[in-house]
């Protein structure tokens, strides 16, 4: 039986759901982790965990079929090398989502959903 094996529609059309998914992999992506509701955290992991696997893989057919959800080729090129070298040994699970608690104008719960292997840049020093 396949009951509750459906996706998460987030309340928006598929083509909005779809762009807004691959908008939000390219960032995460492209900045290491996001900040955003925990629905649209949860419903952006396997998109995310797709594209890390195609990023291992490393040939040409799996880098044009990540080019169709993630449109920077900056960020492409950070895919296939950066974090594809990074995730080499790993057998899946690219990503983690850490709620935050509640959003503060309609109480919504919000998480951070980041790249394992994320490490925040310090902070400048003012002299």
């Amino acid at each position: 039986m396949r009951h509750q094996k459906g996706i998460k529609k987030l309340g928006r059309t598929s083509q909005h759901r779809a762009a807004m998914l691959r908008n939000m992999v390219t960032s995460l992506f492209q900045h290491g982790r996001i900040h955003t509701t925990e629905a649209k955290a949860k419903a952006l992991r396997p998109f995310a965990e797709r594209l890390g696997t195609l990023a291992k893989r490393g040939e040409l057919h799996a880098r044009r079929l990540a080019a169709k959800d993630v449109r920077d080729g900056e960020v492409l090129k950070t895919l296939f090398s950066d974090i594809a070298d990074a995730n080499q040994s790993r057998n899946g699970g690219y990503t983690r989502v850490l709620k935050t608690g509640k959003r503060r104008g309609d109480n919504a719960p919000t998480a951070l959903i980041e790249l394992v292997d994320y490490t925040p840049e310090p902070a400048p020093v003012e002299s």
